[in-house]
């Protein structure tokens, strides 16, 4: 018996709807610019409170408006249903064409969310996260009853045997329901399944473990809404890989001399570094601030570490340079969590435009340490990974009304 369903009733984009999911985007403002661009984005619809005429408005005064504009999207045909479904998906890469990634559409279920060695389930939750993006999401399901984005899960048992099944299907599935372009270029590919291959599907997908790659809040969000199912992405180790995720400090509680003197006294190694900074190698990290830049190896978690997280370069820029240097939490309004599609250059121009104190360049954490984190059962530090190429959100919909 699988965990992995076809969607009872699906509603797939006819075109104009996708859209990056919302938690992608350092600055709200570009949120809103997609939104007056293009009213049709997913984004009007996921936050409403970022639509040009909503401005000003909190998210749960706007959510009347998204249920408004989904109800008006449906009813003029931006949405076509498909019943008992799931939905072959593939990203093309514009300048390596012969390097798809694979994934499916399908729901998959809450109550098999695993958080801890000793909580049963399949599907394996491995990052903290912001509660208040988690109750956005609630609300969101519950006055639309719809869920728009998927979460992203990545199948570890049988990831090759996934990877071929999805490539053979879409090479013979003929013209694709929807395709979309991505800020990047990207050929984002939509192709409904019915029938015995959607089962066999639905099968492989859940033929093994699945890590949530992206979408913690939304997996968290069924659970807290009572869901019995979520919508995912299934894909495979093959089509994905893991970016940088930096931090900017909007206000920095002190001085640069202060901040540097506060870090060596904890037992780090600062030197000056030449600008301009870009991507450290593992163990140190960059600091950016206001035309200074700082090399900085972090002291150890030390003899009490608890696990191997706690040796990972963004739990140390969690523990030692946010809380202890700067006395943040690390759920603080004015740390940003900024992820690989924006280069250091953006960051460190973000600092000298005035916009932010300091931008805080971490490694890219390797595949080999999310899978042996997720193997030992642990959670990954907040915001660590930046999982590439993502999936888009807007075009398939799960209508809850018929789960």
């Amino acid at each position: 018996m699988t965990v992995v369903h076809p969607i009872a009733r699906a509603w797939i984009s006819t075109g104009g709807t996708g859209a990056r999911n919302y938690d992608e985007f350092a600055d709200d403002a570009e949120i809103t610019e997609i939104i007056r661009a293009n009213a049709d984005s997913a984004l009007a619809i996921e936050m409403p409170h970022r639509a040009p005429e909503s401005l000003g408005r909190s998210f749960l005064d706007a959510l009347p408006d998204a249920v408004a504009r989904l109800s008006q999207q449906k009813a003029d045909g931006s949405y076509a249903a498909a019943e008992g479904v799931v939905a072959l998906y593939r990203i093309g890469e514009p300048d390596r064409p012969d390097e798809a990634a694979y994934g499916i559409f399908a729901m998959v279920d809450t109550d098999q969310i695993s958080t801890s060695a000793d909580e049963p389930g399949l599907v394996i939750r491995n990052e903290d996260v912001f509660i208040e993006k988690v109750r956005e999401r609630v609300a969101l399901a519950d006055a639309t009853r719809h869920l728009l984005s998927p979460v992203l899960l990545l199948q570890t048992g049988a990831g090759e045997r996934l990877h071929a099944a999805l490539r053979l299907a879409a090479d013979a599935a003929g013209a694709p329901a929807v395709t979309d372009i991505d800020h990047v270029g990207r050929t984002h590919a939509v192709w409904v399944v019915t029938g015995e291959l959607a089962a066999e599907l639905a099968v492989v997908a859940g033929a093994g473990e699945l890590v949530v790659a992206d979408g913690n809040h939304r997996s968290l969000a069924a659970q807290t809404g009572g869901l019995s199912r979520f919508l995912a992405v299934i894909t495979t180790p093959q089509s994905v890989e893991i970016q940088p995720y930096h931090r900017l400090v909007t206000e920095s509680t002190v001085s640069p001399d202060e901040l540097v003197d506060r870090l060596t006294a904890a037992g780090a190694v600062v030197t000056e570094a030449a600008a301009p900074v870009g991507i450290p190698p593992q163990g140190t990290i960059h600091v950016y601030g206001r035309q200074r830049a700082f090399a900085v190896r972090l002291p150890t978690a030390g003899a009490g570490a608890e696990s191997i997280v706690d040796g990972m370069d963004h739990a140390a820029v969690e523990r030692s340079l946010l809380r202890d240097a700067l006395g943040l939490d690390p759920g603080d309004k004015r740390i940003v969590y900024v992820g690989g599609d924006y280069p250091p250059e953006w960051l460190t121009g973000e600092v000298d435009a005035g916009r932010a104190d300091l931008a805080i360049l971490i490694a890219p954490v390797t595949v080999e340490e999310f899978v042996a984190v997720n193997l030992a059962r642990l959670k990954m530090p907040r915001k660590s990974t930046w999982f590439t190429p993502k999936a888009r959100g807007g075009l398939v919909l799960a209508d809850l009304t018929a789960e």
